[in-house]
């Protein structure tokens, strides 16, 4: 069973469904656009590969800290601000299929929470094991987030 980990103290809401059980209805929630599929790759959206190059150039100091001082020399190739269906994830990890997304100050919102509970469900739907940290937390808590992604890896390779 996949569960998504939030390692911060605020819950992820259920989901809110349109009256037809339309999963779309939150407006912040991208269109679904053509997916490109392949046998090696998960479906991603190619529109977005411009805008992952744009955010691997910027990253936040938080996802800077965590990728030079931990991802980078990880012994399992990590990718930086990778499309998958709709999305950019922060960091992935194909051989764990391992989602890590450090959340900025817009993901506590009402908005924000529902945006992340029904992307992370997309997600977990291809299988993915997700797992959320702060900026905060990584910046505040380094060696507490290497710790629980190194645990968490260890329960994925059971």
């Amino acid at each position: 069973m996949i569960t998504t980990i939030n390692t911060y103290n605020h819950p992820i809401p259920p989901l809110r469904r349109g009256a037809r059980g339309d999963h779309r209805k939150n407006r912040h929630m991208p269109k679904q656009k053509r997916l490109l599929n392949t046998d090696f790759h998960l479906p991603y959206n190619p529109e977005l590969v411009e805008r992952a190059k744009e955010l691997r150039k910027n990253m936040t100091p938080a996802e800077n800290k965590l990728w030079n001082d931990y991802l980078k020399t990880s012994k399992f190739r990590v990718l930086r601000q990778r499309p998958i269906d709709n999305f950019i994830v922060d960091f992935y990890c194909a051989k764990l299929k391992l989602v890590i997304e450090i959340d900025g100050d817009s993901h506590f919102t009402i908005e924000g929470k529902n945006y992340d509970a029904e992307r992370t469900q997309i997600l977990e739907g291809y299988g993915l094991e997700v797992i959320r940290f702060t900026n905060k937390d990584v910046l505040n808590n380094f060696e507490s987030v290497c710790q629980q992604i190194q645990e968490l890896i260890r329960q994925i390779l059971g």
